[in-house]
């Protein structure tokens, strides 16, 4: 029936970072020329009519608008809103099928790409989700722009055709000039960048709470008087993490291109490092929109979410951090269901405790009191390490001497990282056990609190080599407990 005025092929629609399998229909009939696109169908897709109409004739057929047809282009389900210019080739294709122009397909393949009035195959965004779409649904060949044709090799077990040009498609489909499936290009990842440990003066304390976070994944806050280096040692952290595995690639990766923010081509290998204004709104930090776009948290999965002052964060935004900070994922519902992100990030905050402020007493006394309404109990005790940075002495900074550089400490971050997960159920000893339930009621801990105290005197265990836990090892994660300014947690 293909060929004789009716036509399928497959797409798909980007819902969140992973997409549906959506089918493409055309139907030719004899009429006054009519030209439509119907399921739910946003502007953008609505406007294909006129890109492939023009990219049709430049590739050298009969465009749809000079027909006397009557030409309904479908997309299904038409209960999925369709939105985006990835639909352009499919459609294109669908009508080329119907029309006789070109054969359909022996097997079952996965189109997507924007096209030009020229008939070129532009780059469009979350090809990884089309790609992993695909290989969900049983389908073995995707076609996708060239420029895109590295991030859909990221799923295995697919057959990638990359196309320039629709006179391209249209010559492999009628098996005159065959497309060769593309190779994945190896790359070395790209070196860090970033300030190295070695280069940051003093600081020996706040150096050592980043290791203990890197390597255990724990959530700090760097707090202390303005220009004693709190953004400069965030800004380090990144040296030292470890490039991520393929798994934690392929995720980072379909989250950026479900955000629109990768370049054709790119791929995530180093964890990320976000920085968002303290001005974000709270949709922009957790994710969502009309498109379901994801948020800074999780385009920071995977690496750093790094918030400088950190209470002038509106506090919604700051509640909002609750679910990610322990989930490790964020749901954003919908009319019709949930739909979750990534959102395994590192939280690293800066602030200045008011008692570091100018101003008299009661300014400060004010300003401390403000300070701890916009940091409520849950989200102090999901923050594992407060460290203080004090300003450094120009002495110091005069200092020659060569300090450990990121390389040293990454390689210590990645022993700790790649232990087993026994390893990790690290034993406690019962002098460590007695002093931590001491300081629960001393310091007032919860059981959340009480719980990462004993998480954060693991890691610290483990970055010794220590086959269990010691009392030091809780006595220096009792340390890192919030002090005064923000009452104990």
């Amino acid at each position: 029936m293909e060929g004789k005025g009716y036509a399928r092929v497959l797409t798909a629609q980007p819902v969140g970072i992973g997409a549906e399998l959506i089918t493409v229909e055309a139907d030719l009939s004899r009429g006054l020329h009519a030209f439509s696109i119907v399921g739910l169908a946003d502007k953008a897709v609505a406007e294909a009519r006129d890109r492939i109409s023009s990219a049709i004739k430049n590739a050298g057929y009969k465009p749809p608008k000079a027909t006397n047809r009557r030409i309904v282009l479908s997309l299904s389900p038409a209960s999925l809103r369709k939105d985006g210019s990835q639909y352009d080739l499919p459609l294109a294709v669908a009508y080329l099928i119907a029309a006789g122009h070109m054969q359909a397909p022996q097997d079952r393949i996965l189109f997507c790409g924007e096209l030009g009035l020229d008939g070129c195959v532009r780059p469009v965004r979350n090809v990884l989700a089309h790609a992993r779409c695909a290989l969900e649904a049983g389908i073995r060949d995707i076609v996708v722009p060239d420029e895109n044709a590295q991030e859909a090799l990221l799923v295995r077990g697919i057959h990638v055709y990359p196309v320039s040009h629709l006179h391209e498609l249209i010559a492999h489909l009628n098996r005159e000039v065959l497309i060769s499936p593309a190779k994945k290009e190896y790359r070395g990842i790209l070196p860090l960048a970033g300030i190295d440990f070695a280069e940051i003066h003093g600081q020996e304390g706040a150096k050592r709470a980043l290791t203990i976070a890197a390597a255990g994944r724990h959530n700090i806050v760097l707090y202390g008087p303005p220009g004693s280096g709190k953004t400069m040692l965030a800004r380090s952290l990144p040296t030292i993490l470890p490039s991520l595995t393929e798994q934690e690639s392929l995720q980072a990766t379909a989250i950026y291109s479900a955000a629109g923010q990768l370049t054709p081509g790119e791929i995530v290998e180093r964890a990320p490092f976000r920085s968002p204004h303290h001005t974000i709104s709270t949709s922009a930090m957790i994710g969502g929109g009309p498109s379901l776009r994801p948020g800074e948290v999780s385009l920071a999965s995977g690496g750093v979410l790094f918030m400088d002052e950190f209470v002038e964060f509106d506090s919604r935004t700051l509640e909002a951090l609750r679910q990610p900070l322990e989930d490790r994922v964020v749901s954003i519902a919908r009319t019709k269901g949930a739909f979750l992100f990534p959102a395994d990030f590192m939280l690293v905050a800066a602030m200045n405790p008011a008692d570091t402020l100018a101003g008299d007493d009661s300014v400060i006394r004010q300003k401390t009191q403000r300070q701890a309404q916009k940091l409520s109990r849950p989200i102090v005790d999901r923050i594992d390490i407060w460290i203080e940075v004090p300003r450094v002495s120009q002495a110091v900074l005069m200092e020659q001497i060569q300090g450990t550089t990121s390389a040293e400490v990454r390689e210590r971050v990645e022993t700790v990282r790649t232990m087993t997960a026994t390893q990790l159920e690290t034993v406690c000893a019962t002098e460590a056990e007695e002093a931590l339930h001491t300081a629960m009621d001393r310091l007032q801990l919860s059981l959340r609190g009480l719980a990462r105290t004993k998480r954060v005197a693991q890691t610290i265990a483990l970055l010794s080599g220590a086959a269990q836990i010691e009392l030091p090892h809780v006595l220096e994660a009792l340390q890192y407990r919030p002090r005064g300014f923000m009452g104990n947690a």
